[in-house]
């Protein structure tokens, strides 16, 4: 393709086990970077570099040997080598994967900032940080795609919109109140502490539920609702389900 070193341009990339030359700083290592992309004048060089070591938060080991640094060191330090030069999209693989919670927790915290000012495509297992930093998700299983959507899609469910609530008190007036509501669909009551019960209630109209549900519940004074909202899953439990029913189908 002729429009490649063009498109190449405007892509960084981070590999799951970044490599250094491990002599040279955290600096160096970055102007040596940045001469793929910047010819000049040096002092603008020098101070994209300077931005750049701000952001990933190694200003004060700039000028250290990188075979010093920690992992997550490494980690941040790759960010900043793959996003040197501005791309439209930074595609990073595990950036967290081996990494201690403190420099996950860096980590996530440099993708959160980058997300603001490109397109971030990265691979990982760790489901936790995804529902942590991701706006749209892709599931892979053996290599295709079995499932794509916005994160809050994804964690909605795939089986209709359900309601949880805290309630404590008589309920059998309001059980029969919200069981006849034609859009619910179905009302499961497990027990909870001091108490308390939790029910849990699918619906098959959201907006009928949302102006209509609380009311129900909070309109006899005998019961008590101490919580409610809309469920949202774990990421792990959609995952699972998808893999699970995917794998069914096949």
């Amino acid at each position: 393709m002729k429009d490649s070193p063009q498109i190449r341009k405007r892509v960084g990339y981070l590999a799951q086990d970044p490599r250094y030359y491990e002599n040279l700083t955290a600096r160096q290592t970055l102007r040596f970077t940045a001469g793929f992309f910047y010819k000049g004048p040096k002092a603008a060089v020098e101070q994209r570099i300077e931005e750049t070591l701000e952001l990933v938060g190694l200003t004060g080991k700039a000028d250290r040997p990188i075979k010093g640094f920690s992992g997550g060191e490494r980690q941040r330090l790759g960010i900043a080598q793959a996003q040197i030069n501005h791309p439209d999209l930074l595609i990073l693989d595990e950036p967290a994967a081996s990494l201690d919670p403190m420099g996950r927790h860096d980590v996530l915290e440099i993708m959160e900032r980058l997300r603001k000012h490109t397109t971030i495509f990265y691979s990982t297992h760790i489901l936790s940080d995804v529902q942590r930093v991701s706006d749209t998700v892709a599931i892979l299983k053996q290599g295709e795609l079995v499932a794509q959507a916005p994160i809050d899609r994804l964690l909605a469910g795939n089986n209709g919109a359900s309601y949880t609530a805290l309630v404590k008190g008589s309920s059998s007036d309001v059980q029969a109140e919200v069981t006849s509501q034609p859009w619910v669909t179905s009302l499961n009551i497990t027990p909870a502490a001091d108490g308390f019960a939790s029910w849990n209630i699918a619906v098959s109209d959201e907006s009928a539920a949302d102006n209509q549900l609380l009311r129900l519940l909070t309109g006899d004074r005998q019961l008590t609702v101490a919580q409610f909202g809309r469920r949202k899953y774990e990421l792990e439990e959609v995952f699972m389900n998808i893999v699970e029913e995917n794998h069914h189908v096949n």
